[in-house]
């Protein structure tokens, strides 16, 4: 999603991510994905009414990866 509809969005660095993915150690906050790779699909904010919201096709994936019933 990012790849195609954000222009200014960090190629290079996703690429790092994917290569750290497969370390047991690897972890990545919302807000570290959208500070590093320019990301627009995903807002992540502190706070009482704080929360992570993403792009509703990026919520639906997400979603689908938890609960395969969620997807059908």
């Amino acid at each position: 999603m990012e790849q195609l509809n954000n222009p200014d969005f960090k190629v290079l660095e996703f690429e790092d991510f994917k290569k750290e993915a497969v370390l047991n150690s690897f972890t990545l906050t919302p807000k570290q994905w959208i500070q590093t790779t320019g990301a627009i699909g995903i807002i992540s904010q502190a706070g009482r009414y704080g929360g992570t919201y993403a792009q509703k096709d990026i919520a639906f994936e997400f979603a689908s990866c938890i609960s395969v019933e969620f997807k059908l």
